[in-house]
Protein backbone atom coordinates (compact mmCIF):
# COMPACT_ATOMS: atom_id res chain seq x y z
CA UNK A 1 0.00 0.00 0.00
CA UNK A 2 3.00 2.54 -1.05
CA UNK A 3 1.11 5.69 -1.73
CA UNK A 4 4.01 6.81 -4.33
CA UNK A 5 5.73 5.32 -7.55
CA UNK A 6 8.47 6.73 -9.28
CA UNK A 7 7.81 7.33 -12.73
CA UNK A 8 10.56 8.01 -15.81
CA UNK A 9 9.77 10.59 -17.76
CA UNK A 10 10.31 10.34 -21.73
CA UNK A 11 13.77 12.21 -22.50
CA UNK A 12 12.36 13.77 -25.23
CA UNK A 13 10.05 15.77 -23.20
CA UNK A 14 12.33 16.95 -20.88
CA UNK A 15 14.77 18.04 -23.20
CA UNK A 16 14.52 22.03 -22.70
CA UNK A 17 12.64 21.59 -19.07
CA UNK A 18 14.40 22.48 -16.22
CA UNK A 19 12.55 19.11 -14.31
CA UNK A 20 14.43 15.78 -12.61
CA UNK A 21 14.61 12.65 -14.88
CA UNK A 22 11.97 11.29 -11.78
CA UNK A 23 8.53 13.12 -10.68
CA UNK A 24 7.00 11.20 -7.51
CA UNK A 25 3.14 11.13 -8.68
CA UNK A 26 0.52 9.29 -6.55
CA UNK A 27 -0.63 5.57 -7.10
CA UNK A 28 -4.12 4.54 -7.99
CA UNK A 29 -4.71 2.43 -4.13
CA UNK A 30 -7.67 1.54 -2.28
CA UNK A 31 -9.58 4.24 -0.66
CA UNK A 32 -7.77 3.77 3.37
CA UNK A 33 -9.98 4.48 6.64
CA UNK A 34 -6.95 5.13 8.92
CA UNK A 35 -4.40 6.79 9.02
CA UNK A 36 -1.58 6.63 11.92
CA UNK A 37 0.69 9.60 11.63
CA UNK A 38 3.91 9.23 13.69
CA UNK A 39 6.74 11.95 13.85
CA UNK A 40 9.48 10.24 15.10
CA UNK A 41 12.97 12.17 15.91
CA UNK A 42 15.88 10.32 17.09
CA UNK A 43 13.85 7.31 18.33
CA UNK A 44 16.01 4.15 16.49
CA UNK A 45 15.80 2.32 19.94
CA UNK A 46 11.78 2.42 19.77
CA UNK A 47 10.75 2.26 16.08
CA UNK A 48 10.56 -1.38 16.07
CA UNK A 49 8.27 -2.38 19.13
CA UNK A 50 6.00 0.98 17.52
CA UNK A 51 5.63 -0.39 14.04
CA UNK A 52 4.75 -3.49 15.83
CA UNK A 53 2.53 -2.08 18.04
CA UNK A 54 0.47 -0.02 16.27
CA UNK A 55 0.38 -2.31 12.91
CA UNK A 56 -0.99 -4.69 15.93
CA UNK A 57 -3.93 -2.18 16.26
CA UNK A 58 -4.49 -1.56 12.95
CA UNK A 59 -5.15 -5.01 11.94
CA UNK A 60 -7.38 -5.39 14.78
CA UNK A 61 -9.55 -2.51 13.69
CA UNK A 62 -10.53 -4.80 10.77
CA UNK A 63 -10.31 -1.56 8.37
CA UNK A 64 -7.68 -0.25 5.83
CA UNK A 65 -5.02 1.39 7.65
CA UNK A 66 -1.45 2.80 6.72
CA UNK A 67 1.41 3.28 9.64
CA UNK A 68 2.63 7.57 8.14
CA UNK A 69 6.19 7.77 10.21
CA UNK A 70 7.74 11.38 9.75
CA UNK A 71 11.29 11.14 10.15
CA UNK A 72 12.18 14.33 11.53
CA UNK A 73 15.59 14.81 10.40
CA UNK A 74 16.66 11.79 13.07
CA UNK A 75 20.67 11.15 12.64
CA UNK A 76 20.83 8.12 14.62
CA UNK A 77 19.83 5.19 12.34
CA UNK A 78 15.89 5.42 12.81
CA UNK A 79 15.77 5.77 9.00
CA UNK A 80 17.73 2.71 8.47
CA UNK A 81 15.68 0.73 11.03
CA UNK A 82 12.43 1.73 9.15
CA UNK A 83 13.54 0.88 5.81
CA UNK A 84 13.87 -2.52 7.29
CA UNK A 85 10.81 -2.50 8.79
CA UNK A 86 9.36 -1.23 5.62
CA UNK A 87 9.95 -4.59 3.82
CA UNK A 88 8.10 -6.49 6.48
CA UNK A 89 4.68 -4.01 6.53
CA UNK A 90 3.57 -3.01 3.23
CA UNK A 91 1.13 -0.59 5.32
CA UNK A 92 4.38 1.44 6.49
CA UNK A 93 5.22 4.75 4.67
CA UNK A 94 8.32 6.55 5.41
CA UNK A 95 8.61 10.66 4.89
CA UNK A 96 11.49 11.90 5.74
CA UNK A 97 12.45 15.61 6.05
CA UNK A 98 15.51 17.32 4.58
CA UNK A 99 16.53 18.51 8.54
CA UNK A 100 14.93 19.03 12.15
CA UNK A 101 11.90 20.62 11.54
CA UNK A 102 10.53 20.49 15.17
CA UNK A 103 6.87 18.26 15.94
CA UNK A 104 4.34 20.88 14.52
CA UNK A 105 6.25 20.51 10.90
CA UNK A 106 6.25 16.55 10.89
CA UNK A 107 2.87 16.55 12.12
CA UNK A 108 2.23 19.12 9.01
CA UNK A 109 3.86 16.94 7.07
CA UNK A 110 1.73 13.75 7.74
CA UNK A 111 -1.01 14.88 7.54
CA UNK A 112 -0.12 16.11 3.60
CA UNK A 113 1.18 12.45 2.72
CA UNK A 114 -1.51 10.79 4.74
CA UNK A 115 -5.04 9.10 2.72
CA UNK A 116 -7.10 8.20 5.08
CA UNK A 117 -10.63 8.79 6.95
CA UNK A 118 -9.57 9.28 10.20
CA UNK A 119 -5.93 10.62 11.59
CA UNK A 120 -4.86 8.98 14.27
CA UNK A 121 -1.64 10.97 15.93
CA UNK A 122 1.19 9.23 18.25
CA UNK A 123 4.25 9.71 19.91
CA UNK A 124 7.05 7.89 18.71
CA UNK A 125 8.32 7.15 22.02
CA UNK A 126 5.79 4.19 22.81
CA UNK A 127 4.48 6.82 25.53
CA UNK A 128 1.37 6.38 23.60
CA UNK A 129 -1.04 3.60 24.10
CA UNK A 130 -2.17 2.45 20.41
CA UNK A 131 -4.63 -0.32 22.20
CA UNK A 132 -7.74 2.10 23.00
CA UNK A 133 -7.29 3.97 19.28
CA UNK A 134 -9.99 1.06 17.82
CA UNK A 135 -12.49 2.23 20.80
CA UNK A 136 -12.28 6.04 19.85
CA UNK A 137 -12.58 5.96 16.26
CA UNK A 138 -16.03 4.07 17.23
CA UNK A 139 -16.69 6.81 19.76
CA UNK A 140 -16.09 9.75 16.59
CA UNK A 141 -18.24 8.13 14.54
CA UNK A 142 -20.94 7.03 17.16
CA UNK A 143 -21.34 10.59 18.59
CA UNK A 144 -20.20 12.67 15.30
CA UNK A 145 -17.35 13.86 17.02
CA UNK A 146 -14.56 15.68 15.31
CA UNK A 147 -11.37 15.12 17.20
CA UNK A 148 -11.05 13.34 20.16
CA UNK A 149 -8.57 14.14 22.47
CA UNK A 150 -6.16 12.01 24.61
CA UNK A 151 -6.12 12.69 28.39
CA UNK A 152 -2.96 11.46 30.17
CA UNK A 153 -4.67 11.23 33.85
CA UNK A 154 -2.15 8.98 35.32
CA UNK A 155 0.43 10.44 33.44
CA UNK A 156 4.10 9.16 33.59
CA UNK A 157 6.63 11.71 33.87
CA UNK A 158 8.29 13.85 36.44
CA UNK A 159 6.31 15.87 37.89
CA UNK A 160 8.22 19.44 38.67
CA UNK A 161 9.93 19.62 34.84
CA UNK A 162 7.00 17.82 32.88
CA UNK A 163 3.67 17.21 34.51
CA UNK A 164 3.71 21.03 36.56
CA UNK A 165 3.98 23.17 33.82
CA UNK A 166 2.03 21.25 31.54
CA UNK A 167 -1.08 21.61 34.44
CA UNK A 168 -0.27 25.10 34.25
CA UNK A 169 0.09 25.68 30.37
CA UNK A 170 -3.39 23.64 30.09
CA UNK A 171 -5.48 25.61 32.35
CA UNK A 172 -3.88 28.65 31.05
CA UNK A 173 -5.13 27.64 27.36
CA UNK A 174 -7.93 26.13 28.32
CA UNK A 175 -9.00 29.54 29.95
CA UNK A 176 -7.72 31.25 26.94
CA UNK A 177 -9.28 30.41 24.09
CA UNK A 178 -12.19 28.25 25.66
CA UNK A 179 -12.13 25.14 24.61
CA UNK A 180 -11.17 23.52 28.17
CA UNK A 181 -9.39 20.20 27.84
CA UNK A 182 -7.05 18.48 30.12
CA UNK A 183 -4.48 18.11 28.34
CA UNK A 184 -2.91 19.87 25.20
CA UNK A 185 -0.19 18.47 24.78
CA UNK A 186 -0.97 14.69 24.87
CA UNK A 187 -0.10 13.37 20.97
CA UNK A 188 -2.78 10.62 21.02
CA UNK A 189 -5.32 12.07 18.90
CA UNK A 190 -8.20 11.16 16.69
CA UNK A 191 -9.38 13.06 13.53
CA UNK A 192 -12.03 13.37 10.97
CA UNK A 193 -9.24 13.80 7.74
CA UNK A 194 -10.69 16.49 6.43
CA UNK A 195 -10.84 18.85 9.91
CA UNK A 196 -7.22 18.35 10.43
CA UNK A 197 -6.01 19.21 6.62
CA UNK A 198 -8.10 22.20 7.51
CA UNK A 199 -6.30 23.42 10.26
CA UNK A 200 -3.18 25.89 9.74
CA UNK A 201 -0.13 25.20 11.53
CA UNK A 202 3.42 26.74 11.75
CA UNK A 203 5.54 27.32 15.14
CA UNK A 204 4.54 25.27 17.71
CA UNK A 205 1.14 24.79 17.10
CA UNK A 206 0.49 21.11 16.81
CA UNK A 207 -0.55 21.27 20.31
CA UNK A 208 -3.16 23.85 19.52
CA UNK A 209 -4.97 22.21 16.67
CA UNK A 210 -8.24 21.50 19.27
CA UNK A 211 -8.38 25.75 19.83
CA UNK A 212 -7.73 26.18 16.04
CA UNK A 213 -10.11 23.79 14.97
CA UNK A 214 -12.94 24.93 17.75
CA UNK A 215 -12.65 28.40 15.07
CA UNK A 216 -14.30 26.55 12.88
CA UNK A 217 -16.67 24.84 15.37
CA UNK A 218 -15.02 21.60 15.57
CA UNK A 219 -16.61 19.19 17.78
CA UNK A 220 -14.00 18.10 20.35
CA UNK A 221 -13.92 15.41 22.95
CA UNK A 222 -11.72 13.99 25.46
CA UNK A 223 -11.45 10.85 27.01
CA UNK A 224 -8.79 9.71 29.20
CA UNK A 225 -5.97 7.16 27.64
CA UNK A 226 -3.32 5.01 28.90
CA UNK A 227 0.25 6.92 29.41
CA UNK A 228 3.02 4.70 29.76
CA UNK A 229 7.00 5.75 31.29
CA UNK A 230 9.57 5.85 28.37
CA UNK A 231 11.23 2.92 28.11
CA UNK A 232 14.45 4.06 25.27
CA UNK A 233 15.82 7.25 24.25
CA UNK A 234 15.41 10.60 25.62
CA UNK A 235 12.77 13.27 26.02
CA UNK A 236 13.49 16.28 23.19
CA UNK A 237 11.11 18.59 25.85
CA UNK A 238 12.35 20.66 28.34
CA UNK A 239 11.27 23.61 30.04
CA UNK A 240 11.97 26.05 27.45
CA UNK A 241 8.80 24.95 25.57
CA UNK A 242 7.15 27.04 27.92
CA UNK A 243 8.10 30.26 26.17
CA UNK A 244 7.07 29.29 22.86
CA UNK A 245 3.74 27.85 24.04
CA UNK A 246 3.19 31.06 25.30
CA UNK A 247 3.84 33.09 21.90
CA UNK A 248 1.66 30.62 20.03
CA UNK A 249 -0.95 31.24 22.37
CA UNK A 250 -0.77 35.08 21.55
CA UNK A 251 -1.34 34.09 17.66
CA UNK A 252 -4.51 31.27 18.30
CA UNK A 253 -5.87 34.24 20.41
CA UNK A 254 -5.86 36.09 17.55
CA UNK A 255 -6.90 34.19 14.82
CA UNK A 256 -10.27 32.96 17.16
CA UNK A 257 -11.22 36.29 17.84
CA UNK A 258 -10.46 38.58 15.44
CA UNK A 259 -9.36 36.86 12.26
CA UNK A 260 -12.35 38.12 10.23
CA UNK A 261 -12.38 41.49 12.22
CA UNK A 262 -8.83 42.68 13.21
CA UNK A 263 -9.88 46.15 13.14
CA UNK A 264 -11.88 44.91 16.13
CA UNK A 265 -8.71 44.94 18.15
CA UNK A 266 -6.78 47.79 16.94
CA UNK A 267 -9.68 49.91 17.04
CA UNK A 268 -10.53 49.10 20.50
CA UNK A 269 -7.12 49.94 21.77
CA UNK A 270 -6.49 52.62 19.13
CA UNK A 271 -9.56 54.84 20.14
CA UNK A 272 -8.63 54.27 23.88
CA UNK A 273 -5.62 55.99 23.21
CA UNK A 274 -6.53 58.13 21.35
CA UNK A 275 -9.63 59.58 23.62
CA UNK A 276 -7.03 59.97 26.50
CA UNK A 277 -4.61 61.60 24.19
CA UNK A 278 -7.63 63.73 23.12
CA UNK A 279 -8.39 64.94 26.76
CA UNK A 280 -4.34 65.75 28.24
CA UNK A 281 -4.16 67.91 25.05
CA UNK A 282 -7.54 69.52 25.74
CA UNK A 283 -6.66 70.03 29.36
CA UNK A 284 -3.00 70.98 28.78
CA UNK A 285 -4.72 73.84 25.92
CA UNK A 286 -7.02 75.03 28.03
CA UNK A 287 -4.62 75.48 31.18
CA UNK A 288 -2.25 77.28 28.88
CA UNK A 289 -5.00 79.35 26.74
CA UNK A 290 -7.10 80.63 30.43
CA UNK A 291 -4.58 80.68 32.51
CA UNK A 292 -1.39 81.18 30.75
CA UNK A 293 0.36 78.13 32.33
CA UNK A 294 3.90 77.10 30.86
CA UNK A 295 3.27 73.85 28.77
CA UNK A 296 5.61 73.25 27.32
CA UNK A 297 8.36 70.95 29.71
CA UNK A 298 5.18 69.62 31.72
CA UNK A 299 5.18 65.47 31.17
CA UNK A 300 1.64 65.66 30.51
CA UNK A 301 2.42 67.22 27.23
CA UNK A 302 4.44 64.37 26.15
CA UNK A 303 2.30 61.91 27.73
CA UNK A 304 -0.42 63.16 25.57
CA UNK A 305 0.91 63.44 22.42
CA UNK A 306 2.43 60.00 22.71
CA UNK A 307 -1.01 58.53 23.34
CA UNK A 308 -2.53 60.37 20.55
CA UNK A 309 -0.09 59.57 17.86
CA UNK A 310 0.03 55.95 19.09
CA UNK A 311 -3.90 55.95 18.87
CA UNK A 312 -3.39 56.88 15.20
CA UNK A 313 -1.02 53.87 14.33
CA UNK A 314 -3.29 51.44 16.08
CA UNK A 315 -5.97 52.09 14.02
CA UNK A 316 -4.18 52.19 10.91
CA UNK A 317 -2.65 49.10 11.37
CA UNK A 318 -6.14 47.31 12.48
CA UNK A 319 -7.41 49.46 8.51
CA UNK A 320 -3.86 47.48 6.87
CA UNK A 321 -4.56 44.63 8.72
CA UNK A 322 -8.49 44.58 7.74
CA UNK A 323 -7.70 44.64 4.25
CA UNK A 324 -5.21 41.96 4.48
CA UNK A 325 -7.88 39.52 6.02
CA UNK A 326 -10.23 40.38 3.08
CA UNK A 327 -7.08 39.55 0.73
CA UNK A 328 -6.71 36.23 2.72
CA UNK A 329 -9.93 35.29 2.64
CA UNK A 330 -11.14 36.32 -1.10
CA UNK A 331 -7.52 36.04 -2.81
CA UNK A 332 -7.77 31.94 -1.74
CA UNK A 333 -11.48 32.31 -2.54
CA UNK A 334 -12.51 31.04 1.25
CA UNK A 335 -15.51 31.40 3.09
CA UNK A 336 -16.07 33.01 6.89
CA UNK A 337 -17.69 30.49 7.79
CA UNK A 338 -17.84 26.52 7.50
CA UNK A 339 -21.27 24.73 6.44
CA UNK A 340 -21.62 21.51 8.65
CA UNK A 341 -24.79 19.95 6.72
CA UNK A 342 -27.29 20.99 4.03
CA UNK A 343 -30.44 19.33 5.05
CA UNK A 344 -32.99 19.82 2.03
CA UNK A 345 -36.59 18.47 0.95
CA UNK A 346 -36.98 15.14 -0.26
CA UNK A 347 -37.67 15.28 -4.22
CA UNK A 348 -41.30 13.77 -3.21
CA UNK A 349 -42.30 16.44 -0.93
CA UNK A 350 -41.40 19.48 -3.67
CA UNK A 351 -44.25 21.39 -4.84
CA UNK A 352 -46.91 19.29 -2.46
CA UNK A 353 -49.44 21.17 0.54
CA UNK A 354 -50.61 20.20 3.07
CA UNK A 355 -54.40 18.76 2.52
Amino acid sequence: MQPFVQSAIPQPLSQGLSLPQTETIPSPQAAIDVSFIIPVYNEVENVDALIREVAQTGYRLNRSFEIVIVDDGSRDGTVTALRHLADEFPQLNIVCLKRNYGQTAATSAGFHHAHGKYFVTLDGDLQNDPAQVPEIIQMLEDENLDIVCGWRKHRQDKALTRKLPSMIANRIIGTTTGVKIHDYGCSLKVYRSEVAKEVPLYGEMHRFIPALASIDGAVIKEVPVNHRPRVAGTSKYGLSRTFKVVLDLMTVLFLKRFLTRPLQLFGRMGLTFLFGGSILLAYLMIDKLLFHHDIGTRPLLTLGVLLFITGIQLISTGLIAEIQSRTYFESQNKQIFKVREVIQATQNSLGTSAS
